[in-house]
């Protein structure tokens, strides 16, 4: 029996083989791969991401990977992960996980970077990809079990910055077939990667977080592959990986004969809008309250609107009562309760700055008020939001999510989940290509090379499509009720 935390995590991730992956497991990390592509793709109209990749030109190698649905654009596989990555999150689209954490951005671009870049000599399959795509996974999930502060929203590191960083340091060595001591070594090198504040929330430099992250664990591994070597009680120590969390108290993870999936216990929600995941519940809860004002399907005149209080957590980085910028708004529970109130939904260019600066939306914002109950904590396992509004005539109405759909415990169907990834990728990609992805991914287990999938995700695409802007996109409004 292994006294070593971080040893026992190096035997997980170079023990594990396609054997241990469970139906269970690869269904949800393709549904996981699936959704994550999608958003990947749409974020590649965003500003921020546009940035990382002009910055990223400077960067060259004798090894290159694609830049997703950039056909014309080739950059080493750290940088390639890095543009990726901050794709995937720029517009907070990326699925979330309990404890909290945003799981797979910071491993498949990792992945799909690797693939595309590594020798032809070596093929990697689907399964391949699922099985390092899932040690990934595991290894964020475990180390967030290490602490009861991480079972909460975060109030001082992002945590994709932090198990993200080890996430893909672990996916990485996996693929590349890294033995025990070098798998180690990875996840000593990152730690000292680790880490970004809360502070760069709701700013442009938050997607640069899961961008690291990916970058940052590949390079670990590159790294650990070349002998550099780390502290290899990195995860056991308090100054180690435990200088993170408070309260850490990790344990020796068990042997792999009786290894179970942590992605088996516990699935991930997948978000219907691009923003926090706790604004889910309030437009959840808006949608049912809207209900009660609405007459000849439209809503009654917001100057008979006197009050809105919304009952939620004391989550202060997503409390933000005039946002002026798309990713304020993302993160601010005012805007999207007053936003669906309006409009009866949220879509993608709900977050577009002349959205943001509607009249109507700032003469609502002004009603807001904010009540934090005891009973209701900051955990997106157990967090709930009522909703009241009261008109100048004195009737209140109120209502209550606490449960959204697309919550682990109220998943999106596979068809709406197809839907939202349709929806997503055809902003970049040709409806053949998108059609095409979805066929491969649904079925990923049974690809034998996976330079199928990389040479769909870089194009290329018609003119036609490349120009399109994502200002003339029409991304449906999911169903909120």
């Amino acid at each position: 029996m292994l006294k070593s935390v971080t040893e026992s995590f190096a035997r997980v991730i170079h023990g594990l083989t396609v054997g241990h992956l469970t139906d269970h497991v690869i269904q949800r990390s393709k549904r996981m791969i699936l959704d994550t592509l999608g958003v990947g793709f749409l974020g590649t109209s965003t500003e921020v991401f546009h940035k990382a990749s002009e910055y990223s030109k400077i960067y060259s190698s004798n090894m290159s990977s694609s830049v997703w649905g950039r056909p014309d654009l080739r950059l080493p596989p750290s940088y390639a992960a890095f543009v990726n990555g901050v794709a995937i999150h720029s517009m907070d689209f990326d699925d979330t996980w309990h404890p909290a954490t945003h799981p797979s951005g910071a491993v498949l671009p990792v992945l799909m970077a690797l693939a595309e870049a590594l020798p032809s000599s070596r093929t990697f399959s689907g399964l391949d990809l699922l099985l390092a795509f899932n040690v990934g996974i595991e290894v964020q999930g475990q180390l967030l079990h290490f602490s009861k502060e991480a079972s909460d929203i975060p109030k001082r590191f992002h945590p994709p910055s932090v198990v993200g960083t080890l996430g893909s340091a672990a996916a990485a060595s996996k693929f590349l077939g890294l033995s025990m001591t070098k798998c180690q070594e990875a996840l000593a090198i990152a730690v000292s990667h680790a880490g970004a504040p809360m502070a760069n929330a709701a700013t442009q430099t938050k997607p640069l977080h899961i961008g690291n992250a990916a970058r940052h664990g590949m390079e670990s591994a590159f790294l650990a592959m070349l002998g550099l070597q780390g502290n290899k009680q990195v995860l056991d120590m308090q100054m180690g990986f435990g200088a993170f969390y408070a309260n850490y108290s990790p344990q020796v993870l068990p042997n792999l004969d009786s290894h179970t999936w942590l992605l088996d216990q516990q699935d991930v929600a997948f978000k219907r809008f691009p923003a926090h995941l706790a604004t889910h519940w309030v437009a959840d809860a808006v949608t049912s309250v809207r209900k009660h004002l609405v007459t000849d399907r439209a809503l009654l005149p917001t100057d008979r609107i006197e009050r809105i209080v919304l009952r939620i957590p004391d989550v202060q980085y997503v409390n933000r009562p005039f946002p002026d910028s798309e990713h304020e708004a993302r993160h601010s529970f005012q805007y999207v309760a007053c936003t669906t109130l309006l409009d009866g939904g949220i879509t993608v260019p709900s977050f577009y700055k002349c959205q943001i600066d509607r009249p109507q939306v700032r003469e609502l914002l002004r009603k807001v008020q904010l009540e934090y109950p005891r009973d209701n904590l900051p955990s997106f396992n157990t967090l709930y939001c009522e909703v009241s509004v009261t008109l100048s005539d004195g009737a209140t109405f109120t209502e209550c999510s606490d449960t959204f759909y697309g919550h682990w415990r109220k998943p999106l169907s596979q068809e709406d989940l197809r839907e939202k990834f349709r929806a997503n990728a055809s902003s970049t990609l040709s409806r053949d290509t998108v059609e095409r992805l979805l066929e491969i991914v649904e079925n990923l287990e049974d690809l034998e090379d996976c330079s199928v999938l990389t040479t769909l995700l870089k194009g290329p695409s018609p003119p036609e499509m490349v120009s399109k802007s994502i200002q003339h996109l029409t991304i449906p409004s999911y169903n909120l009720s």
